[in-house]
Parts: structure tokens; C-alpha cells; sequence
């Protein structure tokens, strides 16, 4: 018996004799599964604020789409409903609804949301207010949420957001401010959003073959991810009504998928369409993005209350950031925000498996992606705002649903997900988003290139 612990203490007193030159040693470093990143790949704090359901409306295009007659009560109602549905969590159980809007009448598009609640059932114990941080609104939401959640000020939330450009279309009200004229970056913010894409284009010399180009593949890919059912999961279709403009005549109707994806799309098509926003300009309709009618909410919670209940979970929200750009470029948004976001969830972009950044305009999009260096390939798969529309104050929550179920089908192939935007007034936001569910196996081991193919990536030689 002595023998036997005499014999273990010697093999363990070998381990802190001094190394023999031109040996290496490794050093004594936790290993995180390969990641460079800032979390375990089995984290699962308790306290982490989580998605259990993500959905979304169809988009449709305003005036002429499917919900051009759908007001922004029924959209979210259709929502709220479901996420109870398929959640099966007692509405009562909602500490706050937050909804991001920018186009409706303030305090009556506060109130369609608190009208939507009762359309969906939920009790008037629970309380709803909106945001507006313009094209960001939605995005926006889920932070104000998150932040909610993890200050203990309750445990369940519902964020989302909602636009009916149909009947809101974008206008200034009243007059303008005439000291408006002696701050050049004040002024800067009364520019419409198509000159703004098309100083970025002059600014950092992208062309409209470029623009084109760009415009050509999320439609492509829009179509692509129609065609396989990738949007199935993320729809929730809409019960609603058209409205003949002649005669006053309604039919019902039912309305389950995107209607401005344009398969056929070409760069000859494409290539016929004038400038709209500057003589001789680059940016056009058909490399803008559309004006859209839509609702998305995410339903959110603490990572305890979802496993006390037995919830999938999407996603967890690590970070958000909204930084301020030059409103007259404005566009420039993600390009700035990306990075602060992703450092502030301890990551670096190499960390990031999968984009959604809003094609406001494919000039600033594509601007975006090339100053940060990122792989096109990770960005927008299923096509974006070009393709699919941008409702304003639901864009951020929309990017937030098809995130997430993008990164579900890719399961162990992606962990964390960023979503942004550019911001109207010269501003970005970005937040990041990490897989919900435990990814790794016990195994942590990773082959990595070299002479020592047995280390993982984290060990120190």
C-alpha cells in the first residue's frame, strides 16, 4: 500500500521539476472549448437574459403589399398571441411590453399597443410603453428589456416592434427650427436618407455597379431561403383584410409570406432605374430598401425562470452598444457601433459566426461590411432590408428573429450572432447575441494546425 502512494507521489512531484532545455512546457490555462472568446461554451448563469421565442409579421410593401390595410394593433396582437401560445407562458406573468415605433403619432401608437395586449388576452396588470430610436426602435426595445431583466425589476418581457408605413408614411411635421441653419451637423439631420447614401458612395467611393451588385444578392439569397422554408419558422401569419380603393369592398385574407423578394432580379433590371435622390447620382429604388408594413417581437427572460419552465432557448443577449456618427453620413452606423458592441461582450469580430446589419441602403451596407473586413459570406444569408423591406421600428427586432432562427439551424456551426443598423440623425446600434443552449459535449479538445496536434487552441507552449 505504501509502495503504491510512494509511486503516486513520485509521478506527481515529476510535474514541478525544472524543465530540461529545449523542452516546452505547457502553462496551466482553463480551456474554453477553442474559443477566444470571453464565455465558456457551457455557461449558464442563472441570471442570463434570454429569448424563448422570437417571431415576426410577413413583410410586406407599403401601399401595395399584403398589410397595407392591417393596423398596427392587429399586427402586434397576431404576435403577442402566438408567443403565449407557444410558449405557454400566463400573460400575466410580463413585467413590461416595450415597442419600438417611429412613423406613428406618438401617443396614439402608444395606445394601438396597449390595445393590442387586450386584442391578445393579456391582462391589464401589464403594463406597455414604446421607444423610438428611429430605424433602431425594435433593437432598441429588446436592450431597454434586457436591462430590465438583469436590474431585478421583473423576471418576464416582451420587446418588439411595429411600423405600418402604409399609413405612416415618413414626413416632418410643422416647421423647422431656423437655427437649424448655423450647425452644420443640425442641419445635417434634415437631409433625406437617400442624399445621406449617397454621400457615403461619393465619400468612400462606392459605385453604383457596386450598389447594384449588391442589391442583386440579398435578393438572390431572400429568394433562396424562401424557396427552402428558412422563414417558416420566424412567420407567423397574419388573418387580416384587403380594401378595394374604388369601391370600399374588404376581403379576407390570409398573409404568411414576404411579398417584395424579387427572384428575377438582374442587373440589367436594375441597371434601368434612374437615381432618385441626386442628378446623376448611384442610389436608386432598386438598391434602397423598401418601405414596409410588419410587426417582431422576442419574448425574453431570466435563463432560471426558462428552465424552470422548461423553454427552449434561442438566444442569449450579451451586449448592445448605440453609438453617434456624422448625421450626414449617416449611414456609416454599423461600421462604428459593430465593434463596440462586440467588445463589450468581450469578443472580437473573428468571434462572430453570422450578421444581420440592415440594408438601409446597399451603399452604406456595403460600406459597412468592407470597412470592418467581414466575410460577406457571415452576413445577411437570407437576404436583408433590400429584399425583405425595413419597417423602421420593427427592423431591429425582424433582424433579432431571423438571427437567431439562422443560427438554431446552424446548431455547433455558430455560437454568437451580431444584429445592426444605421440610425436616421447620424447614429448605429449593434447588439450581440450567443446561441442559448449548451454546445459542447464534454470533449473540449480542437486539432490545431502545427507541429502539436494534440493541444487545443487555448494551451500556452
Amino acid at each position: 500500500m505504501e509502495s503504491s502512494a510512494q509511486a503516486r507521489l513520485a509521478v506527481l512531484s515529476r510535474q514541478f521539476a525544472p524543465v530540461a532545455e529545449g523542452v516546452q512546457s505547457l502553462s496551466l490555462q482553463t480551456c474554453s472549448a477553442g474559443d477566444s472568446a470571453a464565455y465558456e461554451r457551457r455557461n449558464t448563469a442563472d441570471d442570463d437574459v434570454v429569448i424563448v421565442a422570437s417571431l415576426r409579421t410577413p413583410l410586406t410593401k407599403a401601399k401595395r403589399g399584403g398589410l397595407r390595410d392591417t393596423d398596427a394593433a392587429d399586427l402586434l396582437s397576431t404576435l403577442f398571441k402566438a408567443v403565449l401560445e407557444r410558449t405557454g407562458v400566463e400573460p400575466q406573468a410580463i413585467g413590461d411590453i416595450v415597442i419600438g415605433s417611429v412613423l406613428g403619432p406618438s401617443s396614439q401608437r402608444a395606445n394601438e399597443c396597449r390595445i393590442a395586449s387586450f386584442f391578445a388576452g393579456i391582462p391589464d396588470v401589464v403594463p406597455v410603453r414604446t421607444v423610438n430610436r428611429q430605424c433602431s426602435s425594435g433593437l432598441q426595445a429588446i436592450a431597454d428589456v434586457a436591462a430590465a431583466i438583469k436590474a431585478g425589476f421583473y423576471t418576464v418581457g416582451l420587446a418588439g416592434g411595429v411600423e405600418t408605413m402604409s399609413s405612416n408614411p415618413m414626413a416632418w411635421e410643422g416647421g423647422i427650427n431656423p437655427r437649424v441653419s448655423e450647425f452644420p451637423d443640425a442641419a445635417s439631420c434634415m437631409l433625406p436618407m437617400g442624399v445621406t447614401s449617397e454621400n457615403v458612395a461619393a465619400k468612400y467611393g462606392v459605385d453604383r455597379k457596386t450598389q447594384d451588385e449588391f442589391a442583386v444578392r440579398s435578393h438572390k439569397k431572400a429568394a433562396a431561403a424562401r424557396a427552402a422554408g428558412k422563414f417558416k419558422d420566424e412567420i407567423v401569419p397574419v388573418a387580416t383584410k384587403l380594401v378595394d380603393p374604388k369601391t370600399g369592398a374588404e376581403t379576407k385574407v390570409t398573409i404568411s409570406e414576404d411579398d417584395g423578394i424579387r427572384a428575377s432580379t438582374t442587373m440589367e433590371t436594375l441597371g434601368a432605374l434612374k437615381a432618385v435622390f441626386k442628378k446623376n447620382g448611384t442610389t436608386t429604388a432598386g438598391n434602397s430598401s423598401q418601405v414596409t408594413d410588419g410587426a417582431a417581437v422576442a419574448l425574453m427572460m431570466t435563463r432560471a425562470e426558462a428552465v424552470r419552465r422548461g423553454l427552449p432557448i434561442l438566444g442569449v443577449f450579451r451586449s448592445f452598444a448605440a453609438v453617434g456618427v456624422d448625421p450626414a453620413i449617416m449611414g456609416v452606423g454599423p461600421a462604428v457601433a459593430i465593434p463596440a458592441a462586440v467588445a463589450r461582450a468581450g469578443l472580437t469580430l473573428d468571434d462572430i459566426d453570422v450578421f444581420e446589419i440592415n440594408e438601409a441602403f446597399a451603399s452604406q451596407a456595403f460600406y459597412s461590411i468592407t470597412k470592418l473586413g467581414l466575410d460577406e459570406a457571415k452576413v445577411n444569408p437570407n437576404g436583408g432590408a433590400i429584399a425583405l423591406g425595413h419597417p423602421l421600428g420593427a427592423t431591429g427586432a425582424r433582424c433579432t428573429a431571423t438571427l437567431l432562427h439562422e443560427m438554431r439551424r446552424r446548431g455547433r456551426a455558430a455560437r454568437f450572432g451580431v444584429v445592426s443598423m444605421c440610425i436616421g440623425s447620424g447614429m448605429g446600434a449593434a447588439a450581440v447575441y450567443e446561441v442559448g443552449g449548451e454546445t459542447d459535449p464534454l470533449s473540449t479538445a480542437r486539432a490545431v494546425e502545427g507541429p502539436q496536434q494534440l493541444l487545443s487552441k487555448d494551451a500556452v507552449v
